[in-house]
């Protein structure tokens, strides 16, 4: 270390800037060449950023330690860069293009280590809004998205929902990158979904689902991506609560022709139809829902469980003209008290139509109910008529395939 004092003194002691400017990049060039000293490179970040350099010296040196850092491997990137951020933290602003550099690549290992969450900060540390640096509208979007979609890899969707309401702050359909205006739309949904909000989640997952552009400038959309933007839809729509919403969303992803194919197609047509979920249904899409999908809520079910108990109590109301609790509770799967509960908050959202009489322990349901009830209804039965006729019409051409002697035109 003596000798790395000595050399890093006779650069201060050189009174022509531009030379000593050139001969401190010779240095580092040195310091980084395989195999890199860490300790020596910490020695030249103290030095440089010290007041023994001038800031017009240190300022440009830092810049290009900040381009040349990729080149060493991720863990002494990762040591000299949080080395450099920690001893210009007293002069951030003077040394803020170099920083966000550094912080940019930094955050590219923790995305490496899978640390999600500590990439999303340390880009979150760039400042996008000193005025120091003239960055360009797309450049904050993007970075605002990156950080979003990182926090939504360890399910931070309160601190996604921040950055991502910074990006809409920004985007502008004349000027703003189509592909970041695609990705807005994507963390965005995704975000909903984090959020629990899944019947917004699903309408704007369908809308991503059913783009005719594929091309959005740099990025394209293949139909891979339609289909799973169309599957995520489904299942935040399955887990929506139950009402007359959802089941019109239910309607208009059920006559989507892609829907058959999709792996959760089996409870969205029940649910579409009303018809009761079996345990082992619900168990095999329990399987395919991530993480804050199943949720435990404040009662000790899961998002799932009260999805599921909703749309159950629904499949019940068109099965019976009124049912005591303990029987509700028993085709339910839960007690009395419960299932009491749960049509109480059903009813007050008017999710279901009906009346409780407490005396007698009964819900009672509604005949006929409302225009939204009764439209439901109409729409279900329209569509099971055209799934019908479709089912038909695919019989008939795969026995006219076979047996194409069948199909020829009768003589005259």
């Amino acid at each position: 270390m003596a000798d790395i004092s000595r050399s890093l003194e006779q650069l201060v002691s050189i009174s022509d800037q531009r030379v000593k400017i050139e001969q401190y990049k010779t240095a580092l060039t040195g310091y980084l060449s395989a195999p890199a000293d860490t300790a020596s490179l910490q020695a030249f970040v103290e030095h440089v950023a010290g007041e023994a350099v001038p800031l017009s010296v240190s300022r440009v040196v830092l810049l290009e330690l900040a381009q040349k850092l990729p080149s060493l491997p991720a863990a002494q990137r990762k040591t000299i860069g949080l080395h450099v951020i920690d001893r210009t933290a007293a002069r951030a602003t003077s040394f803020e293009e170099a920083v966000s550099t550094i912080r940019e690549h930094i955050a590219g290992v923790y995305e490496e280590e899978e640390e999600w969450s500590e990439a999303a900060r340390m880009l979150s540390a760039i400042p996008l809004d000193s005025g120091i640096r003239q960055l360009s509208n797309d450049y904050k979007v993007e970075k605002y998205i990156k950080i979003a979609m990182l926090f939504l890899q360890d399910d931070e969707s309160v601190n996604a929902e921040q950055c991502i309401n910074k990006a809409s702050l920004l985007l502008d359909a004349e000027t703003t990158d189509p592909a970041l205006m695609l990705q807005h739309k994507v963390c965005y949904a995704r975000i909903l979904d984090a959020k629990r909000k899944f019947l917004e989640a699903a309408t704007r997952f369908h809308q991503l689902s059913t783009m005719q552009t594929t091309a959005f400038g740099s990025r394209s959309i293949s139909e891979e991506d339609l289909t799973t933007s169309l599957q995520m839809a489904a299942t935040c729509a399955i887990l929506a609560p139950a009402g007359p919403q959802r089941s019109r969303l239910l309607g208009t992803l059920y006559k989507d022709e892609r829907a058959p194919r999709l792996p959760n197609y089996r409870v969205l047509e029940k649910m579409f139809m009303d018809r009761l979920l079996q345990q082992d249904e619900v168990g095999a899409f329990a399987a395919t829902l991530a993480e804050h999908q199943r949720a435990t809520l404040d009662d000790g079910s899961t998002v799932l469980d009260r999805a599921v108990v909703e749309h159950n109590m629904r499949a019940v109301s068109r099965l019976y003209e009124n049912i005591s609790f303990e029987e509700l509770g028993a085709l339910l799967g839960i007690d009395a008290a419960k299932a009491e509960k749960i049509a109480w908050g059903m009813l007050l959202d008017k999710r279901l139509d009906g009346s409780i009489d407490q005396v007698d322990g009964l819900l009672h349901f509604a005949r006929g109910g409302s225009a939204d009830h009764s439209s439901d209804k109409l729409v279900a039965f329209d569509v099971q008529i055209e799934h019908i006729c479709r089912s038909v019409e695919a019989v008939a051409s795969a026995v006219a395939k076979r047996y194409p002697e069948l199909a020829a035109p009768a003589p005259a």
